[in-house]
């Protein structure tokens, strides 16, 4: 493979890459979008963005910092996070959405290790366990209301539209963000102490899924943040679920 760049779709959304086609036809590793524009990591490191300008298209403001070094790039609905080799964060996009990180910016100069975007805010995790957050403040973009569970211990964190869950170590689980994204697990709270080893998010609520194989649920109730209706099938044997926009699904072990 050549590692270049086909797109197509809506002009002003990325589908168009003609301005940014000399630096498409060859070396491209990874490409990453949001809902707006596209961003193309190329094996010498450097980005390579297009669609939407002012919500990741043009990343010409932060151009000095994408021309070398990037091993990874993440987007939320209006921004992008590069991740560079240094353990550095790179931002553009939307201000408000995540694309300024700069309220954070001396948290991630190094040491980031996985990034990960909602709608409209980013969390990122370091090699220390801790997690820093950015973007919209209600939606996750503020972790200050569980700031003492995210300074340490921290393993990965995933998203709904509006809210972030964290999985530590010991296998507990820290939400924040919208309540009824998720933001809020409190009504499940004792059994996010300990044993979860896997969470999913789909637009409104999580899925947690425990060594024993049991699921725990919440959010939006409609949304699949209550599974009251199926507990029963959740107490044991699950090995995985996947979310859609509103709903889980939950693959079972066979029983033997």
């Amino acid at each position: 493979a050549n590692g270049s760049v086909v797109t197509w779709g809506e002009d002003g959304n990325g589908g168009n890459s003609s301005a940014a086609a000399p630096l498409l036809a060859d070396g491209v590793v990874q490409v990453c979008g949001n809902n707006d524009a596209f961003a193309a990591v190329k094996a010498n490191g450097s980005v390579v963005t297009w669609g939407d300008a002012a919500n990741g298209g043009n990343s010409s403001a932060a151009a000095p910092l994408l021309t070398e070094g990037v091993v990874q790039v993440c987007g939320n609905n209006k921004a992008f996070t590069a991740i560079k080799a240094n353990g550095s964060v790179v931002t553009w996009g939307r201000a408000n959405c995540g694309g300024n990180s700069s309220a954070v910016a001396q948290l991630l100069t190094e040491g980031v290790v996985q990034v990960c975007g909602n709608n409209n805010a980013f969390a990122a995790v370091k090699a220390n366990g801790s997690v820093v957050t950015w973007g919209d403040a209600f939606y996750g973009g503020n972790s200050s209301a569980v700031a003492p569970l995210l300074t340490e211990g921290v393993v990965q964190v995933c998203g709904t539209n509006g809210a972030f869950t964290a999985i530590k170590a010991n296998g507990s689980v820290v939400s924040w963000g919208d309540a009824n994204c998720g933001g809020n697990s409190s009504a499940v709270a004792p059994l996010l102490t300990e044993g979860v080893v896997q969470v999913c998010g789909n637009n409104k609520a999580f899925a947690a899924i425990k060594a024993n194989g049991s699921v725990v649920t919440w959010g939006r109730a409609n949304c699949g943040g209550n599974s009251s209706e199926v507990a029963p099938l959740l107490t044991e044997g699950v090995v995985q679920v996947y979310g859609n926009n509103n709903a889980f699904a939950a693959a079972r072990r066979t029983a033997v």
